[in-house]
C-alpha cells in the first residue's frame, strides 16, 4: 500500500521527469557534506541564486548584483506584502545604480529569472527540506515535504498526507500549510503556489487563499488530455510545474487585491490560464492583414472567474510581441459593469504594467483613441459609440489592425449592426455595433461571456469567431469553482386575465431602444407598465414582503443568510422596501451605511421623492457593496431593479429572490449572483415569486446544448427528495434504538444513543458519514414546507454526532460550525406561509401531513373541480412518492415509473377524459402504498424483495418457477452480494466481472430459465448497485 513517504518518492520521479534536478534536504543541510545553507534559518540556496543571477545579467557588475539580492533579503514583515514586493521584482527585475567604465553613475536592473530562455535557470526540487523558524518567541523546527526552487528561489511548498490514514485528509495538509506560515514565514515570501494532496486530492492555491480557494489543476498541456487516469497530483506536478507554462505562469497569471492592511494574492485556476493562452493565439492570428477580425468567444460559466481572466488576457496582449505594443477598449454595454470591471482592472495596475484609463463621454473616446499610435486599455460603454447631433454615423477613431475590443456581455448591443428608418426623420439608424465596427474598422473583436446567445437572428459566434475556449456549468462545478443553484417556486397570486401575453416582450423593447441611451431606454420600458401594475399592486406588495420576511428568517436560523430580491422596477423596489420596513423597522436606516437593508437603483435628483433615499453617488455604492461582501456587516438585503443584475460579486449571498420577468442570458446571469464559493455554503437558492420556471427551463436548454452542459439548478423539491433518503439511512442506522420523545429529553437519550451507534459495525464512521451528508441535504431544502416536520430529528442527530465527535477529540477537533448548525435547528421557530399559493389550499385540498396515499386525500381529489390541475398535482407527487419509496428497489421503480407514463401519455394525447386518467393515477397511487407490505406477506426484507422484484421482471420467470423458488434466489442473491462485495466493486472492472459471474452461477444453480437469463443479470446487477 501506498504511504506519504512512497507519495512522496513518486512526486520527486515526476518532478525529474520534467527536467528538474532532485535532492534530499539532508544533502544540502548546513551539516552535510555539500552545505547549500548556512543556517537553517535561512531558505534561499543563496550559491544557486548567485550563479543564475551572474549567468543572466552578465553584462551588471558583481557588487550592483549583490545589491540586488541585499534589496531581494529585505523582507517586509507582513508575509503578504514581502510577498508582493518579491513577485514584482521577479517579474520586473530589481533597480540597481554602479558605475561604468567611464566612472558614470548609471541606472539598471538585476533580473531574478530569465523568462525567454527557460535552461538559463536551475530548477530544483527538494524533498524534506528543514527549516528553522520561531513560534511563541522560541526556536521552532519544521520540515515541509517538498520545496520547488528557481535560480534558488522557494517558489512553491508541497504538503502530502498518507493516502492510508482516512484521518489525514487533504485538508489536514491544508492546515498544516497554514501553521508553516506562522512559523517559518520566510520561506514564504517567494511562494508562487502551494499545493496539498493526500494521494487522491490534490489542489493548489495561493498564498492568501482559503480552503475555497484551494482547486483542482485537471490539465497537463491544456488540451483535453486524458488524466482520468492520472493520479491529481501527478497532473498537477506535470502540468502546473511544465517550465515553458511555469514561466509564462508567473509573468502574466499573478495579480493582488489590496484588502485593510494586507493583500488578497489572486491566481489563475487551470480553466483561465490556458482558455487565455488560446485566445491569445486566436487574436493573434485574426488581427493579421489576412485575418477576419474575429478573435473568438471566451466562455466561461458566471461565477468562475471571468473578470480576472480578461485581466490576464490585457496583461498577456500587451507582451505580445507579434501585436506591436496593441491598444485594449474593454466595452460593456451598462454604466455599473463598466464601473466594476474599471476597479478589476485597477486593481491589478503591476500586471498590467500600465493604469487603465476610463472613457466618461464621446469625447473622452476621441481624446483617447483618434490617431492614437499604440499602447492603452481604455474602458468605455457602446452608447458612447453614438454619432454626433445631426449626424447619422461615428467618424473613424483609428484604421489599426492591432486595437482589440474586448466585450464584456454586451449582448444585444452587439448585434445592432442592421440599418432602420427614423419614424420622425425618415433618416437611416444603425445600432451602437455598426458605429463601434465604424469608428474601428480594422479593430479586432473578442467576446467574453457566460452565456452566449444562439437564434436565428442573434449569434455570439458569428459576431465574435468560433469558440476559444469553453468553461461550462458542469466542469465548473465538478471543480468546485462556483456551487449548484437550487430553485423554490413560491408563486403570489395576480390577477392576471390582464396581462398582454406576449413571451418577446423584452426583446422587442431591446430592439425598439437600440441606439438610445441608458436614461432614455429606461424610459421607454417603463411604459411598459401592464404587468408592472399587477406585480405592484398594494395587496400583493404586503404579501410579497410578509412571505420574504418569514422565508428569510427561516433560512438564516440554519446559516449565514445575505440575500437580493429583484423586484420588476425602480417603484417596486421602493414599495418592498417599504412594505419590509413596516414588518421589520430595525432593518431600516437612514444612513446609507448602516441598517440591514438597501436598494440599489439608478436615478438623480429629478426622480421623485420618495426614490431619493434610495439613490446613492458612486462613492457610496462601492461602500455599500463592501457592507455586502462582508459576511460580518449587518447589511443583508440588497433591493434592485437592474443594477448589479450582472456583474456584481459577493460570494456570501446565498439567496436570489426573484419577482421580475427575466429569461435567456439576463436570467442566467442574474441567478449566477448566488452561485459563488464561500466557506461551507452548499448552493445558492433561488425563490420564485412570479413564475420564472418555464423561462429557466428554456435558458438551460440553450446553456446546456452542443458546446456547453450540465445543469446549474436544482429544483428544491428534487433537493428535498435527496433529503429524504439521506433522512432514512440515518433512521435504519438508529433501528432498534428507541429515541421517541427526543424533542424534549435529547440530553438523557444521548448516552443510550451512542452507544447504540459504536454496537454497529463500522457504526461511528458510518453515522458521521450519514449525519454529515443529511446536514447537508437539509440546508438545502430547509425552507420545503415538508422539511419543517423534520428540524428536530435532524438537530438530534447532529447532536449525536457531534457527541461521538467530542469522545474523540484527541483524533480530530470538533467542527464548531456543525454543533451550532444543530443547536440553531433545535430551537427553530414554525414557518408561517401566510398568502402565498399553495397548490393543495388553491385545489381545495388539505395538505396531507403524512402521506399523499392516504385514502381520504385520494377521495379529496377525486372529487376537485379542476380536474387538469389534479392530474398534474398526482403526477407530480406520485412520481415524488415512488421515487422516495422505491429509491432502494430498481425494478419497483422502473415499474410504477412506467405505468404512471402510460397513463399520463393517455392523458397528454387526449386518448381517456381527465376524469378516467384521476382514476387511473388514484389507482396506482394506492398500489403503491399497498406494495410497501408486499415483503413482509411472503417473508423477505426490503433488500431482498428488491431482487425478488428484479427477478420477476422476466415473464417467463413468473411462468416457469413457484413463488418459493423465486423467494429462495433473492435470498440467495441477497447474501451472495452481501458476501462477496468489495468496496467499490460496482466502478472497478475486474470486480464488477466476478460480481456477474457469481450472479449467473447462483441462476443457473437454481434452474432459473436460461431464456431470458442475460436480461436478469443486468437487472439483478443493476440493483446490486443500488444496494452498494
Amino acid at each position: 500500500m501506498v504511504n506519504e513517504d512512497q507519495l512522496e518518492t513518486e512526486c520527486m520521479e515526476w518532478f525529474d521527469s520534467i527536467g528538474y534536478q532532485t535532492l534530499h534536504g539532508s544533502k544540502i543541510d548546513p551539516a552535510s557534506a555539500s552545505p547549500e545553507r548556512d543556517s537553517l534559518s535561512e531558505v534561499m540556496l543563496l550559491g544557486r541564486l548567485r550563479k543564475a543571477i551572474e549567468d543572466i545579467n552578465s553584462g551588471i557588475p558583481e557588487s550592483a548584483r549583490e545589491d540586488a539580492i541585499t534589496k531581494l533579503r529585505q523582507y517586509h514583515a507582513n508575509t503578504a506584502v514581502a510577498n508582493k514586493t518579491f513577485h514584482r521584482q521577479l517579474i520586473e527585475g530589481i533597480q540597481v545604480e554602479y558605475h561604468n567604465d567611464k566612472g558614470e553613475l548609471v541606472g539598471d536592473r538585476v533580473y531574478l529569472i530569465d523568462f525567454k530562455n527557460k535552461h538559463n535557470n536551475d530548477w530544483l526540487a527538494v524533498q524534506q527540506y528543514s527549516v528553522d523558524g520561531v513560534t511563541h518567541g522560541e526556536k521552532d523546527n519544521r520540515i515541509p515535504d517538498i520545496v520547488v526552487f528557481i535560480n534558488g528561489l522557494p517558489i512553491s511548498v508541497i504538503e502530502l498526507k498518507n493516502p492510508r490514514k482516512e484521518e489525514t485528509d487533504v485538508w489536514a495538509a491544508y492546515n498544516q500549510l497554514q501553521t508553516y506560515k506562522n512559523t517559518i514565514k520566510d520561506l514564504f515570501v517567494c511562494n508562487e503556489a502551494m499545493i496539498i494532496s493526500d494521494g487522491t486530492v490534490a489542489r493548489i492555491g495561493s498564498l492568501t487563499a482559503d480552503r475555497e480557494r484551494f482547486m483542482h489543476w485537471r490539465t497537463i498541456d491544456g488540451s483535453n488530455d486524458d488524466t482520468e487516469t492520472m493520479l491529481e497530483l501527478e497532473v498537477m506536478i506535470r502540468g502546473f510545474f511544465d517550465k515553458d507554462l511555469l514561466l509564462d505562469y508567473l509573468q502574466f497569471f499573478v495579480t493582488y487585491e489590496a484588502s485593510k492592511d494586507s493583500f488578497i494574492k489572486k491566481q489563475a485556476g487551470y480553466h483561465q490560464f490556458h482558455g487565455v493562452r488560446d485566445a491569445v493565439v486566436n487574436t493573434v492570428k485574426a488581427t493579421r492583414p489576412d485575418g477576419d477580425q474575429r478573435c473568438g468567444v471566451f466562455w466561461h460559466t458566471q461565477g468562475s472567474g471571468k473578470s480576472l481572466s480578461m485581466v490576464y488576457y490585457s496583461a498577456k496582449l500587451m507582451a505580445t510581441t507579434e501585436l506591436e505594443n496593441p491598444t485594449i477598449v474593454i466595452v460593456t454595454d451598462r454604466n455599473d459593469l463598466d464601473d466594476q470591471l474599471f476597479e478589476t482592472f485597477l486593481a491589478s495596475e503591476d500586471l498590467l504594467r500600465q493604469k487603465p484609463i476610463q472613457c466618461l463621454n464621446r469625447t473622452d473616446i476621441r481624446d483617447h483613441l483618434e490617431d492614437k499610435p499604440a499602447g492603452g486599455i481604455f474602458f468605455t460603454t457602446m452608447q458612447k459609440f453614438q454619432p454626433e447631433k445631426g449626424e447619422t454615423e461615428f467618424k473613424p477613431l483609428s484604421n489599426r489592425h492591432n486595437i482589440i475590443v474586448g466585450a464584456d456581455e454586451a449582448h444585444r448591443s452587439q448585434y445592432g449592426m442592421k440599418a432602420r428608418i427614423d419614424q420622425k426623420t425618415g433618416q437611416m439608424k444603425y445600432g451602437y455595433a455598426h458605429h463601434l465596427r465604424t469608428a474601428l474598422p480594422n479593430a479586432g473583436f473578442i467576446g467574453f461571456t457566460g452565456t452566449p446567445i444562439e437564434t436565428e437572428d442573434k449569434d455570439t459566434q458569428h459576431v465574435f469567431g468560433s469558440y476559444v475556449s469553453i468553461y461550462d456549468i458542469e466542469q465548473a462545478q465538478k471543480d468546485e469553482a462556483t456551487k449548484p443553484l437550487y430553485y423554490e417556486s413560491r408563486l403570489i397570486k395576480m390577477d392576471l386575465n390582464t396581462v398582454v401575453d406576449d413571451e418577446d416582450i423584452e426583446d422587442e423593447v431591446e430592439d425598439a431602444t437600440d441606439g438610445y441611451d441608458e436614461q432614455d431606454q429606461s424610459r421607454f420600458k417603463s411604459k411598459n407598465a401592464a404587468l408592472e401594475a399587477l406585480v405592484t399592486e398594494d395587496k400583493r406588495v404586503e404579501k410579497l414582503a410578509s412571505d420574504f420576511v418569514t422565508h428569510f428568517e427561516k433560512r438564516e436560523e440554519v446559516m449565514l443568510s445575505k440575500a437580493m430580491l429583484v423586484c420588476i422596477s425602480r417603484e417596486a423596489c421602493v414599495k418592498v422596501y417599504n412594505a419590509i420596513k413596516k414588518l421589520r423597522l430595525d432593518w431600516h436606516d437612514e444612513d446609507p451605511l448602516k441598517g440591514s437593508m438597501k436598494v440599489i437603483m439608478t436615478g438623480n435628483s429629478s426622480d421623485k421623492q420618495s426614490f431619493q433615499e434610495h439613490i446613492h453617488k458612486k462613492p457610496i455604492q462601492r461602500k455599500i457593496a463592501e457592507r455586502v461582501r462582508d459576511p460580518d456587516s449587518e447589511l443583508k438585503l440588497i433591493i434592485v431593479c437592474d443594477m448589479w443584475l450582472t456583474g456584481f460579486d459577493a460570494p456570501c449571498l446565498n439567496t436570489m429572490y426573484i419577482d421580475k420577468p427575466l429569461k435567456g442570458h439576463n436570467l442566467m446571469q442574474s441567478i449566477a449572483r448566488v452561485n459563488r464559493v464561500f466557506r461551507d455554503k452548499e448552493g445558492g437558492l433561488i425563490v420564485d415569486y412570479l413564475g420564472i420556471a418555464e423561462d429557466l427551463k428554456n435558458a438551460l436548454a440553450n446553456y446546456t446544448a452542443n458546446n456547453g452542459k450540465g445543469r446549474p439548478t436544482v429544483d428544491i423539491d428534487e433537493a428535498m427528495s435527496v433529503f429524504k433518503t439521506k433522512l432514512d439511512v440515518c433512521q435504519s442506522i438508529m433501528h432498534g434504538f428507541d429515541y421517541s420523545g427526543f424533542e424534549k429529553n435529547a440530553l438523557k437519550l444521548l448516552a443510550g444513543a451512542m452507544n447504540h451507534v459504536f454496537k454497529g459495525k463500522d457504526g461511528k464512521k458510518r453515522f458521521d458519514r450519514a449525519v454529515l451528508a443529511l446536514s447537508k441535504a437539509f440546508s438545502l431544502c430547509s425552507t420545503h414546507d415538508d422539511a419543517n416536520q423534520y428540524k428536530e430529528e435532524v438537530a438530534f442527530f447532529e447532536t449525536i454526532r457531534a457527541a461521538i465527535k467530542k469522545s474523540t477529540l484527541a483524533r480530530k477537533k470538533l467542527d464548531s460550525d456543525k454543533v451550532e448548525h444543530a443547536l440553531r435547528q433545535v430551537v427553530s421557530k414554525a414557518i408561517v406561509t401566510g398568502e402565498v399559493v399553495d397548490v393543495f389550499k388553491s385545489a381545495g385540498l388539505n395538505k396531507p401531513e403524512i402521506s399523499i396515499l392516504d385514502d381520504q386525500f385520494l377521495n379529496d381529489v377525486k372529487k376537485m373541480e379542476h380536474k387538469n390541475l389534479a392530474v398534474e398535482m398526482l403526477q407530480k407527487l406520485i412520481e415524488d412518492e415512488i421515487r422516495t419509496r422505491t429509491a432502494k428497489n430498481a425494478a419497483s421503480q422502473r415499474s410504477f415509473m412506467d405505468m404512471l407514463a402510460a397513463s399520463v401519455a393517455k392523458y397528454k394525447n387526449k386518448a381517456v377524459h381527465t376524469s378516467q386518467v384521476i382514476e387511473e393515477l388514484i389507482k396506482l397511487a394506492k398500489e403503491l402504498r399497498e406494495s410497501a407490505d408486499r415483503g413482509e406477506e411472503i417473508g423477505l426484507t426490503k433488500e431482498e424483495l428488491a431482487f425478488y422484484d428484479a427477478l420477476l421482471e422476466n415473464e417467463s420467470a413468473k411462468d416457469a418457477m413457484t413463488d418459493d423458488d423465486i423467494v429462495l434466489i433473492a435470498k440467495a442473491l441477497v447474501e451472495e452480494i452481501r458476501n462477496s462485495s468489495q468496496p467499490d466493486w460496482e466502478k472497478r472492472p475486474n470486480l464488477r466481472s466476478k460480481m456477474r459471474r457469481n450472479i449467473k452461477k447462483i441462476l443457473k444453480r437454481t434452474g432459473y430459465p436460461p431464456d431470458y437469463q442475460a436480461e436478469a443479470v443486468e437487472a439483478i446487477l443493476k440493483q446490486a448497485e443500488v444496494m452498494a
